[in-house]
């Protein structure tokens, strides 16, 4: 049986803790669909440190805000706040007015590729969302030694959703953290 033992970190390490995962969008209706058929909630229907709001017309994004992110001069939005149950990270979804965008990256690619949610039990999630036309990169794989299981749906602007179960019992315990006796 797998025994997790916290791991000592740095005084400056532990200042940080999960705050909010950005995704830019095409459409903020159908992406706020979209995460709430994953069980998705919206927090704030804002984000209001960018002086953004889901309803109604963009709003300009403050000088601020647009030199802190680093986004073009006079650039307009709307936006959210989702959350998935009570916990961190949050999910802040943002749709830019007049802006194309380039597509998601793929997942040999470098950076942020995908977020990955837990699943109590994948094969039903994954019928559930076929049923409401979720598209996947494949069914269910079973992961070395049946560790876990995993599928990855897109979302509507192709962004890469993994949905996991992890079968921990059949996890192997790396020397360096120990093992149960």
């Amino acid at each position: 049986m797998l025994k997790w033992e916290l791991i000592e970190v740095s005084n400056e390490a532990s200042r940080l803790s999960w705050g909010h995962i950005n995704l830019n969008v095409r459409d903020l209706e159908a992406s706020v669909a979209f995460y709430e058929g994953l069980g998705f909630e919206i927090l704030m229907p804002s984000i209001p440190y960018m002086g953004i709001l889901r309803e109604g017309e963009p709003s300009p994004v403050p000088a601020e805000g647009m030199r802190a992110l680093k986004l073009p001069d006079g650039i307009s939005g709307r936006g959210c706040i989702l959350r998935l149950g009570s916990g961190f990270p949050m999910l802040d979804i943002t749709e830019w007015a007049g802006r194309a965008g380039r597509a998601p990256l793929a997942n040999e690619d470098r950076g942020l590729v995908r977020i990955c949610l837990a699943s109590q039990n994948l094969s039903e999630d994954y019928e559930r969302l076929t049923a409401r036309g979720v598209p996947f990169l494949s069914a269910p794989q079973v992961c070395q030694g049946g560790m876990a299981e995993i599928a990855i749906c897109l979302d509507p602007d192709g962004s890469m959703i993994e949905l996991i179960q992890v079968r921990i019992e059949k996890w192997a315990v790396p020397t360096a953290l120990g093992t149960d006796a």
